[in-house]
């Protein structure tokens, strides 16, 4: 039998055209990505914050992503290779090697920036990241599947399916707690909804870092397409209920932006080294960790983080274990799949 990844192998020949090796090694890749995972906690607190000071979700948000992208304007203009990188994006939008709908990551990524506003406040980090690890970790395991990453298609397995199960069980556990005390449910399914967008978000941000060769392309794009909806979420929610009164003075609740440029930017980077599933996985241990220290050290409400709370997070962190573990050696499976009109044998345009 031939070995795994063989020339003339099963699996050389199922190999994607759109997966790009990289040559980091695996423990660097997870370890940066639950540094990254950290930096989103941290962004929910900071944005959540603004919002409550604003009284206004769309104003915070708009800020949050708009700060963001003048800081990679900047970036692109006094970097010779970030603008390289636009334009082999550009080239590669144009000659449909990439299709123009992976350039929507940011619609995914405004989302979340939304809801960070919308819920973080009131949910608290904690219980707020619970959801979002149960929307990760479910989306990484579809996208994965599909081969959706730029890492290509990865195979689902009893351990990754039961890990996505067991974070779901583990968001039921930690809600319970709250629902005596009249937390609204629907408020829990604006973070879940968000942290699968930020799982597909991811798998885009990759696409576009492959086909550019550049993570300042890629998060440069993120940041421009979530701006542009944000301005008009914005703009609309303004012509409804008018402008906050005041803006806060304190700089830290404007660093929301410069967060997201670190961690939208690694993400695009160690996509496509461990995958969307694991990428998803990694980013949980940060945010719960990071989540639960600022409930239990600068909490955002009166309520108490509840022993179920805990719990539950402790249960998602051994979702994150069990979907980790490998149950065979990891391989691209293929799926036979029509290439989009025009597309050329091996575009990274062709459908997952």
């Amino acid at each position: 039998m031939p070995s795994h990844g063989a020339p003339g192998g099963p699996e050389h020949a199922h190999h994607h055209a759109h997966a790009e090796p990289s040559r980091m090694p695996m423990w660097v890749a997870i370890a940066l990505t639950i540094v990254s995972g950290g930096f989103v906690a941290l962004q929910s607190r900071v944005n959540g914050e603004l919002s409550r000071e604003l009284d206004d979700f769309a104003v915070a948000a708009a800020i949050s992503f708009g700060s963001g992208l003048v800081i990679l304007s900047l970036l692109a203009v006094l970097w010779p290779a970030g603008r390289r990188g636009l334009a082999r994006l550009r080239t590669a939008v144009r000659a449909r090697r990439l299709a123009w709908w992976m350039l929507l990551g940011g619609v995914a990524g405004a989302w979340f920036v939304a809801t960070q506003g919308l819920a973080a406040g009131v949910l608290g980090v904690a219980l707020f990241t619970v959801a979002i690890v149960a929307g990760q970790t479910l989306g990484g395991v579809v996208f994965d599947a599909i081969g959706l990453g730029p890492g290509g298609r990865r195979p689902l397995s009893p351990t990754r399916i039961a890990g996505a199960v067991l974070a779901l069980v583990a968001i039921g556990w930690a809600v319970s707690a709250q629902v005596a005390e009249a937390v609204p449910l629907w408020l829990m399914l604006l973070p879940f909804s968000a942290g699968v967008g930020a799982s597909w978000q991811q798998a885009m941000n990759g696409r576009v870092r492959t086909a550019s060769a550049s993570a300042l392309a890629a998060t440069f794009t993120n940041f421009l397409v979530g701006t542009i909806v944000l301005v008009v979420v914005m703009l609309v929610h303004a012509a409804s209920v008018g402008w906050p009164n005041s803006f806060p003075t304190a700089p830290w609740l404007y660093a929301g932006g410069a967060i997201g440029c670190v961690f939208i930017a690694a993400q695009a980077v160690l996509v496509r080294r461990v995958g969307v599933l694991v990428l998803a996985l990694g980013l949980v241990a940060g945010q719960l960790a990071v989540a639960l220290a600022l409930d239990l050290l600068l909490p955002t409400s009166a309520r108490p983080v509840g022993f179920a709370t805990v719990g539950g997070t402790v249960l998602a962190l051994v979702a994150v274990a069990l979907a980790s573990i490998r149950w065979r050696p990891a391989r691209h499976l293929a799926a036979e799949v029509p290439a989009m009109p025009g597309a050329q044998p091996g575009d990274v345009s062709r459908a997952p």
